[in-house]
């Protein structure tokens, strides 16, 4: 299942968020408020989603100022990938965010909302901080 955000405009160059994205210290202020317990170092995170679950992120891959995507680390209640991707317009950069999650039919109607908020509330905070 695909949760992703719109393409947001963001007035910095794709290389400084490139740059921004690949640290996961700064994704810490791109989390929802129910993001707890966060600890970081550039190619990994963790951190508690109050009354959820506690989780771990490594970096998979980087595609210099285009692309950053996140896995798991350890166990998870799921698989999924957590992208960040990046293009260049006129003003700037533009980012969209997307998750891509295996989830059974249960786990994915109690999920849907929460997922897609996630994937927004990163987008828009990125539009805020650079």
């Amino acid at each position: 299942m695909e949760f992703t955000s719109e393409w947001r405009a963001i007035n910095s160059s794709p290389e400084k968020v490139f740059i921004f994205l690949s640290d996961l210290q700064n994704f810490g202020n791109l989390m929802p408020e129910q993001v707890i317990n966060w600890a970081a170092d550039t190619d990994s995170c963790s951190f508690t989603i109050k009354g959820m679950t506690d989780l771990k992120l490594k970096v998979q891959e980087r595609k210099p100022n285009s692309q950053i995507s996140l896995v798991p680390d350890g166990k998870s209640p799921f698989s999924f990938t957590l992208d960040s991707n990046i293009r260049e317009n006129n003003a700037g950069s533009d980012v969209k965010i997307v998750l891509n999650a295996d989830l059974n039919p249960m786990l994915a109607m109690m999920a849907k909302r929460p997922l897609q908020n996630l994937v927004n509330i990163i987008a828009e905070k990125l539009t805020q901080l650079l």
